[in-house]
């Protein structure tokens, strides 16, 4: 079997985009948490006791609603395979024509495209119909479970620091802690997960660092309001 030294990423976008996005999620609920209630002047043990139940509470709940969002994109899967399954053996003549339009589309003459066509019926005739008339092929298979726990424990390791940083500081100089080290990771979060899926560092980095600034400060300011007023 001829092998080629090309690396793609497609096969890791299940896993990546749930851990990418459980990471960023963990690292700025939490932080946006803790800023909120240090701004609102509670005491260091509210503070603690709001990042731990947030990193826990966080982490479950990326799971459930990872592990539900797949699930149906599986199920929905199972079901087109079924289907398709069926119209292969109640006439595999007319699927084998629609599989010969769908290359012709793709820039094949008629007898090139026939001629693939009843190549692939012949060796993998659902495998060929899932791929290349409804797109869904092995490496973009929902997989639940492994989207639930890459999206749960990413949102655990990114929950860490600003707890982390809970523990350590107190007062204002535990805002400031808060909001630098969580700027800093979520810049070399959103770089990382551009380079690995091979998109602009720097615009990844910027628009989760936006997205990151805007979060604590509008906490910070509920927090500081309603702190104000107790």
């Amino acid at each position: 079997m001829i092998r080629h030294g090309e690396r793609h990423v497609v096969q890791r976008i299940g896993w990546m985009r749930a851990a990418v996005l459980g990471a960023n999620d963990g690292i700025l609920s939490t932080a946006s948490l803790i800023v909120g209630v240090a701004a609102a002047a509670q005491s260091q043990n509210a503070i603690l006791l709001t990042g731990v139940a947030g990193l826990v509470a966080g982490a479950m709940s990326m799971a459930a609603g990872e592990y539900v969002s797949v699930s149906s994109q599986a199920d929905t899967e199972a079901a087109e395979r079924a289907r398709e399954a069926a119209e292969l053996a109640e006439d595999p003549h007319s699927e084998t024509k629609e599989l010969a339009a769908i290359y012709r589309q793709r820039g094949l003459d008629l007898a090139l495209a026939t001629q693939v066509a009843e190549q692939l019926m012949a060796h993998d005739p659902l495998g060929a119909h899932m791929r290349d008339e409804l797109g869904i092929h092995e490496a973009m298979e929902a997989r639940p479970v492994q989207a639930a726990l890459a999206s749960a424990a990413s949102f655990a390791v990114g929950a860490i620091l600003p707890v982390l940083m809970a523990f350590l500081f107190r007062g204002t100089a535990l805002i400031e802690a808060v909001v630098a080290a969580t700027l800093v990771l979520l810049a070399v979060l959103g770089a990382v997960g551009a380079q690995i899926g091979g998109a602009n560092l720097w615009r990844g980095a910027v628009r989760v660092l936006f997205w990151g600034a805007l979060a604590m400060a509008v906490t910070a300011g509920i927090g500081h309001l309603f702190g104000a007023k107790l």
